[in-house]
């Protein structure tokens, strides 16, 4: 019998990992709002200050202690990386099922962003012991189980909290993620890696001149930003959007949950198909046409007449998800050197936390001035800016 491979079973073990650690970072958020709420008691405005502050807090720190972390991967490896957040968090949010107050909370929700770093070391370790014509389709697979994970984890955190507490569901999300600590301990080998001394590792000037374009890798980070920033633009509109189609009439919420979650299914449905398809056709070529296709529906987006339409819309603006990230990270494994990947992904990584800060910031500001319709035409033109920045930065230096 053929023995399998070690880089498969790390990718199994981590898909499996990856899928939990999304249920477990997404099923806090249908009720961490009421959760803060009975913390004190706030005004309105107050509890809309403090939800906004709790809920950016950790990405702001991983923001900044990401690339430390990358550094530190280059030295020791993915594994201990990957041992380091599944453990860290597992602690941080079973605390979080205790705390007294709202700055004790928001205190461990930074902390949460000092720990940060799993799914992301996760896919590092997978993209460094794949094959490079496989890691296409390696990369969507986790992917698809990063975001099947985050769909089933608000519906999850939800029920838990209704038929248990808050709390209680916090300490089921620390079990969650210990549970990956233990499979990343026992399952996960990575038997290939060479530590890059301190001398060798240099600054990110230093670093850039490694690769054959630094300019490519450059523009693959920004167009991770602004993918992030466009995705999460609409984020603080969508139900209220759906409030307006339905003039205020109906099941709001449910309607409102069944659209934020359509996008994610097509996504899971289709990263690895279209990783695939990028290992045989050219991976820079499904980028391509996600910024065309994403374009085009934000734009359709803002003139839509009900929710049936905007759930048309949304649901396809997730094929054009898995066309985008998992294949800018097939693209930065592919176009990077071994030795320096997870340097690379924690750079990625840090990318992707800032278009997560200042994506809500640009729509819920755009909103606020001309109205729900526009944070789509906005955020087809951010789009359109991706798209200029892709010809210049990328597909003139592969």
């Amino acid at each position: 019998m053929e023995k399998t491979p070690v880089w498969k079973k790390n990718l199994r073990v981590s898909a499996v990992s990856v899928f939990l650690a999304g249920i477990a970072f997404s099923e806090i958020t249908p009720f961490l709002s009421l959760y803060i709420d009975t913390l004190g008691k706030f005004t309105h405005q107050e509890l809309s200050f403090w939800s906004g502050t709790v809920f950016s807090a950790v990405y702001v720190v991983a923001a900044l202690v990401s690339p430390i972390w990358g550094k530190l991967a280059d030295k020791k490896g993915r594994k201990p990386m990957i041992l380091r957040a599944s453990l860290g968090m597992a602690i941080v949010f079973t605390l979080m099922g205790v705390a007294q107050n709202v700055w004790q909370l928001l205190f461990l929700r930074g902390m949460q962003g000092v720990f940060a770093g799993f799914i992301s070391n996760s896919n590092a370790l997978v993209a460094a012991e794949t094959p490079k014509h496989k890691s296409g389709k390696a990369l969507g697979i986790m992917s698809s189980c990063t975001t099947g994970g985050q769909l089933l984890g608000p519906f999850a955190g939800g029920a838990l909290s209704q038929v248990f507490s808050y709390r209680v569901t916090f300490f089921i999300t620390g079990a969650l993620l210990f549970t990956c600590f233990v499979l990343s301990i026992l399952f996960i080998h990575e038997d290939d890696f060479v530590p890059i001394k301190s001398e060798e590792r240099g600054n990110f000037k230093d670093t850039i001149k490694q690769f054959k374009s630094g300019q490519l890798i450059v523009g693959l980070l920004l167009t991770t930003l602004i993918i992030q920033a466009a995705n999460n633009s609409i984020n603080p509109i969508v139900s209220l959007y759906v409030r307006s189609l339905m003039h205020g009439a109906g099941q709001v919420v449910f309607v409102s949950g069944v659209i934020a979650a359509l996008p994610g299914i097509a996504t899971v449905a289709a990263a690895s198909y279209f990783g695939g398809l990028g290992d045989r056709i050219g991976t820079h070529k499904i980028i391509l046409g996600g910024l065309i296709g994403s374009i085009i529906l934000f734009f359709l987006t803002a003139f839509v007449r009900n929710t049936v339409e905007l759930g048309i819309c949304r649901f396809l603006i997730g094929f054009t998800d898995a066309c985008l990230f998992p294949q800018v990270q097939t693209m930065l494994t592919k176009y990077s050197p071994r030795q320096l990947t997870s340097r690379v992904f924690s750079w990625n990584q840090s990318a992707m936390y800032i278009g997560n800060i200042f994506g809500p910031l640009i729509g819920s500001t755009v909103s606020a001035h001309f109205g729900y319709s526009a944070v789509f035409l906005v955020t087809s033109m951010i789009v359109v800016l991706n798209l200029l920045l892709y010809r210049v930065n990328i597909l003139r230096n592969i």
